[in-house]
């Protein structure tokens, strides 16, 4: 598939205060991108933006808030003229066993990943119908493969995956493309929030190879930027993620069958584990709730 140039052309990238986002946004830019950057550290967003070599703002937003996210929609429409791409990359995560998870964080994490990637498409698919442009949905490894003391976080890919799936279908004929992004372990806030716990960090560490490494963020957002070029269907960042496509279905018997080995490993150790939103990100997620606000530049 041929690439197309990025020179000029106008994004929108949700989560652009710290990892993929504010790699991905830097990387567009110095493609001569004009980026528009969404999320929830107006601070930091406003670091990054400065950071970027083409033209770019920022826009302080919850991703689940219909309005506000319609309202940042309006404005980068007033900003830029037009929107070429937008990157639904915004999320959260928390661990540890269902059924003794934080409720409250537990749904935060298909709020934010799943109802905040439809509410991002929602808002900004009018402006991408004009323009032709291209939608590309963040997933994740845990949207191939279900995992024992991440249930909301596989329920909210797995859901963003098929809904990215469902919504090409519909607006293809009409010249918007959309993508899928896959991404393993990558060195982020998130991930490295995650291995805080000692219990979820060695589970990981048990995972067979390669899903156990945590892989650099740099040529993963390369790959993504690939993709973004291509208007790809799908987009792996690292290059065995493809190869999970062929076995998918034989996973969620085998991962049944290890789990619970594992599970039994670990034994009164997952006694009252309560793991919260993760990483820089889900602190900024719970501070916004806690103190709630809607758009602000």
């Amino acid at each position: 598939m041929s690439r197309v140039s990025l020179e000029g052309r106008v994004a929108v990238v949700t989560g652009a205060a710290r990892g993929v986002g504010e790699l991905l946004a830097r990387k567009l830019s110095a493609r001569g991108v004009k980026v528009a950057l969404v999320g929830l550290e107006p601070d930091a967003l406003k670091q990054v933006s400065a950071r970027l070599h083409s033209e770019s703002d920022h826009w302080y937003a919850d991703v689940t808030d219909h309005e506000a996210m319609a309202e940042v929609a309006e404005r980068v429409k007033e900003r830029f003229g037009r929107i070429d791409i937008v990157v639904a990359n915004a999320g959260v995560a928390t661990g540890g066993p269902f059924v003794e998870s934080d409720p409250e964080s537990w749904r935060r994490v298909i709020e934010v990943n799943l109802i905040g990637s439809a509410v991002t498409a929602r808002a900004f698919l009018p402006a991408l119908l004009e323009s032709r442009g291209y939608l590309l949905q963040i997933a994740s490894l845990a949207a191939l493969t279900p995992a024992p003391m991440m249930s909301a976080y596989c329920a909210s890919k797995s859901g963003v995956e098929a809904y990215a799936h469902s919504l090409r279908g519909e607006v293809g004929h009409r010249g918007v493309k959309v993508g899928v992004g896959y991404l393993s372990w990558t060195d982020t806030d998130m991930v490295r929030g995650a291995d805080q716990d000692d219990v979820m960090r060695e589970l990981r560490q048990r995972l067979p190879w390669p899903s156990n490494k945590t892989y650099p963020l740099g040529p993963a957002v390369d790959r993504l930027v690939e993709g973004i070029e291509r208007r790809s269907a799908h987009v792996y960042g690292q290059w065995w993620l493809r190869g999970m496509q062929g076995v998918r279905g034989y996973l969620p018997a085998l991962i049944g069958t290890v789990g619970q080995r594992e599970m039994r490993r670990f034994g009164d150790r997952l006694d009252g584990l309560r793991v919260g939103l993760v990483g820089a990100g889900g602190a900024a997620d719970e501070e916004q709730r806690s103190g709630a606000a809607t758009v602000r530049k």
